[in-house]
């Protein structure tokens, strides 16, 4: 059974909301699926996927819903996740050089501490997972009033 992002806490976690697509998915399926396993939207900090997908249309809708930036990750990075992943799939490998994207996205950018609450979650095109952070992250872009951030983390996290 799927665990849905609620918070206990009284003040403010910082989730990460992993994405996987096909390439051409429609922004609505993409969106409508993330909402799907969200309960607070405002407890999303970042939306995070492959490096390979950071063009795709329906990462930046998701991003803008959520007033989050997107953050994205070369396949090598994201499968340094994958013994902490819940659903490693081999096809998933085949397809893009890592054995997850949606829930190896959201645990790269949530950092060592962090850990996985919602588990791949599937729609006919798209993955979607999230992770909670315990690290402190900077500029946090909650109730900004756009994403127009795109930051590519092959860079910073080697």
């Amino acid at each position: 059974m799927r665990q849905e992002a609620t918070s206990r806490d009284a003040g403010r976690r910082s989730l990460v909301l992993g994405l996987g697509c096909e390439r051409g998915t429609p922004p609505a399926e993409l969106i409508d699926l993330a909402i799907s396993v969200v309960a607070r939207p405002s407890d999303v900090a970042f939306v995070a996927t492959l490096d390979v997908r950071a063009d795709e249309p329906a990462m930046h809708a998701v991003a803008r819903h959520f007033f989050a930036p997107l953050v994205t990750f070369p396949a090598a990075r994201l499968e340094a996740e994958t013994p902490r992943l819940a659903n490693p799939s081999t096809i998933v490998f085949a397809h893009t050089g890592c054995h997850g994207v949606a829930e190896a996205a959201a645990l790269a950018q949530a950092g060592a501490g962090g850990r996985l609450i919602v588990e791949k979650t599937k729609s006919a095109h798209a993955t979607v997972a999230i992770a909670e952070s315990f690290q402190s992250f900077a500029g946090d872009s909650s109730g900004s009033d756009s994403v127009s951030s795109f930051l590519d983390s092959s860079r910073d996290h080697a």
